[in-house]
């Protein structure tokens, strides 16, 4: 849509802000629904529950549920619908793949919100049973939780206004206000000399965007998938840069000792690339933001 300035800006500021504030960290942001409406789905076939030493799994199995901590805020990948409290992207399908061979169907799913700062804690202390959610796999994060994976591998961009054109990429930083989520790995990037940033941490990208949208900040950084869905939104106002500076591979992270759960979460991340499961559910989230479908590797490592 195209927005004057002043009253029109305003209000879509605004819009942003009191979503944001309601929500408190359960739901997106204002408008921030994939571009056309559309929902992707996959229909996953649920298979016999693996026989496993797994205390993660026989929880679940005997609460008849798994709790899988997920985003909420970011179009494409993770993101609660605030009218239907349904979530949908790349993420959550990752999710219910592995769920299904698991042994739990889509309605014995429990999603639970989860922002960045608390994964850790969240995922240590049994709170979630695995955790989908843009979550780079770095050394740092291996002394507190486990991975599989990674199952999609992105780079840290920059997220500016369409008519910005003094920021051009990462060496062009120096001296603007650039935004980025506490306990992110693009945040310690951003945060090093060499780009001479100035940041500001809030809890979520959503708010980040906001900012972008009403001056206060120069750019938003994170990963380029998550931009992309961001700029996907909102055409007329925003753009990514489109010059990744890192790389940032997506894992999903569990209980750091449940080894078994581990290599059965890597098995059907196997699976469901080798089915091509994976590749659909790409391009109907993920795919719609402009993000190039790329294969990945097979066999995953295992973290």
């Amino acid at each position: 849509m195209r927005i004057r300035k002043t009253a029109a800006a305003g209000a879509v500021v605004l819009a942003l802000a009191a979503t944001a504030t309601a929500c408190g960290g359960e739901s997106g942001s204002a408008g921030d629904k994939p571009a056309g409406g559309e929902v992707y789905s996959g229909d996953y076939k649920v298979a016999s529950a693996p026989k496993i030493d797994s205390a993660v799994l026989k929880k679940a199995q005997q609460a008849k549920k798994i709790v899988v901590g997920v985003k909420a805020d970011q179009p494409f990948l993770g993101f609660k619908d605030p009218a239907t409290n349904k979530y949908s992207g790349f993420d959550i399908e990752i999710a219910k793949m592995i769920a299904a061979d698991l042994g739990f169907s889509e309605k014995q799913i429990e999603f639970q919100t989860v922002d960045s700062n608390v994964r850790e804690t969240k995922i240590s202390g049994g709170a979630v049973d695995f955790y989908v959610g843009t979550y780079t796999i770095n050394d740092e994060r291996k002394k507190q939780v486990g991975f599989a994976g990674p199952y999609y591998t992105a780079g840290a961009d920059l997220l500016v206004s369409k008519d910005n054109k003094s920021i051009t990429g990462p060496d062009s930083l120096r001296g603007k206000k650039v935004c980025s989520i506490t306990g992110s790995t693009p945040l310690q990037e951003i945060k090093k000399s060499k780009y001479g940033a100035k940041t500001t941490e809030l809890g979520k990208y959503s708010d980040c965007v906001k900012n972008v949208l009403d001056g206060s900040v120069d750019a938003v950084t994170t990963d380029d998938a998550i931009l992309k869905g961001y700029a996907a939104q909102r055409p007329t106002k925003l753009r990514v840069v489109g010059k990744p500076f890192t790389k940032e591979p997506y894992g999903v992270g569990m209980n750091k000792d449940d080894k078994a759960l581990r290599n059965a979460v890597t098995s059907a991340l196997e699976n469901h690339i080798k089915n091509g499961d994976y590749q659909k559910a790409y391009e109907g989230t993920l795919g719609k933001s402009g993000s190039k479908y790329t294969a990945p590797q097979t066999p995953l490592p295992r973290y």
